[in-house]
């Protein structure tokens, strides 16, 4: 489906006056969009409004929410005390957050100091150290599965023998999942992360939620370099509870796992369908890490722009008055395509410099897997490209299907020749 714009309607939020009461709504139904073209209602709102009033589709009981763009405005509403995730743990804004990737007691739904102190727990499983010990791993990983793909013969789907498996074993590796159990956690990851039915999402957490508890009960007292070693270190130190740990856990394994699948193969499907930056990342490989950057910047990785934050007491944003207890939605997309900020913003610049774009997020919930996910992009591109002089895709870049109703965008199969 395409996205259908509305004529902005007129109305006022439950208690409140002010701007919001004359303020313009507009529907936001979130519909799949072909490939990775960029959401319209984001693009005019960019362009237009600045700060919109908008309706979101599944609505609870806040069916009205607040949707933020600009750059300058982004950073302020995530990184500003007053925009609480916790406040979202008794609320619903939308059903395309009906059931979450873990329980209340995770980062997602949490604010600073608490926030501050779960992240303190697993912060050191993401350093640069880590990190140096992780790749390798991840190019004998990487190296594996496409010697296994060459055996069944081109064509094949990269997808299925890259883009899927790859993620789960290194973030298993981050964890320190042994390798003989890693059976079976990839299709739970993807029932949690997409639009599905609360049951079906419900299902899925209690079966990872059952794996971790047993992975981090088998490795208390044991210490380790690894994501599971450092949580097993906190619980025996009582920095942090099971639940909490679980929790931490659970969203790092589903949300690193699926994100980067989808993120990587939209890099490569990118690459393929623009001839032209294959061939300059080709003539000039030590480009690389920054062509990623770029890559990240630009795909519109997301249906939708994720969390929504709740103010706490009145704030101005871009000139509109949001009173406190309505939602707000930042979204990055947006941002990263300020023209304030970026110089032709909806292009893809290899040589672009300057000003940090905002994939990862900002302020308290930047994301801790971004060396991980730009570590990972770096590793599958760079060999696909060494490996594979003509890699093409095997059919009509337009009959290349993409995943539905799911809250990240990416293909759902990607079918290449070499």
């Amino acid at each position: 489906m395409t996205y259908r714009p509305s004529t902005p309607q007129t109305a006022a939020p439950a208690g409140s006056d002010g701007p919001a009461a004359d303020h313009p709504v507009r529907d936001w139904p979130v519909d799949d969009l072909p490939a990775l073209t960029f959401d319209p209602l984001l693009y005019d709102v960019l362009h237009g409004e600045r700060v919109a009033r908008i309706t979101l589709p599944f609505a609870g009981d806040r069916h009205e929410a607040w949707l933020v763009t600009r750059y300058q405005d982004v950073k302020t509403v995530t990184s500003d005390p007053r925009f609480s995730r916790a406040a979202l743990a008794e609320t619903t804004v939308t059903g395309m957050s009906g059931h979450r990737v873990a329980s209340t007691a995770g980062l997602n739904y949490a604010d600073p100091p608490y926030h501050s102190r779960l992240r303190k727990s697993v912060q050191k499983a993401f350093t640069g150290h880590a990190m140096k010990r992780l790749r390798p791993l991840a190019q004998e990983t990487c190296d594996t599965f496409l010697d296994r793909m060459e055996a069944q013969g081109s064509p094949a789907d990269l997808v299925e023998h890259l883009h899927a498996p790859m993620p789960l074993a290194v973030v298993c590796d981050l964890l320190g999942v042994p390798r003989a159990e890693r059976d079976g956690l990839l299709g739970w990851g993807d029932i949690i992360l997409s639009m599905t039915t609360p049951k079906a999402g419900n299902e899925a957490k209690a079966h990872v939620r059952e794996f971790i508890v047993s992975l981090l009960r088998s490795r208390r007292g044991q210490p380790s370099d690894d994501l599971a070693g450092a949580l097993a270190e906190a619980l025996d130190a009582g920095d942090i509870t099971e639940d909490e740990a679980v929790s931490l856990a659970t969203a790092i394994l589903v949300s690193g796992a699926h994100a980067v699948r989808y993120n990587t193969a939209n890099m490569v499907f990118m690459l393929l369908t623009q001839p032209e930056l294959t061939a300059r990342l080709r003539r000039e490989p030590e480009i690389l890490p920054q062509a990623v950057d770029e890559l990240i910047r630009h795909i519109p990785h997301r249906n939708g722009v994720g969390l929504p934050r709740i103010a706490t007491e009145d704030v101005e944003v871009g000139g509109v008055l949001i009173r406190a207890g309505e939602a707000v939605y930042a979204s990055y997309l947006a941002a990263n395509r300020d023209p304030e900020i970026f110089e032709d913003p909806d292009t893809v610049d290899f040589d672009r410099q300057g000003t940090a774009h905002l994939s990862f997020g900002h302020g308290p919930h930047h994301c801790m897997g971004a060396m991980l996910s730009r570590m990972e992009s770096e590793v599958m591109i760079s060999t696909l490209l060494a490996r594979y002089p003509k890699l093409r895709l095997a059919g009509d870049p337009q009959d290349t299907p993409f995943q539905s109703k799911g809250f990240i965008r990416g293909p759902k199969t990607l079918d290449v020749t070499w």
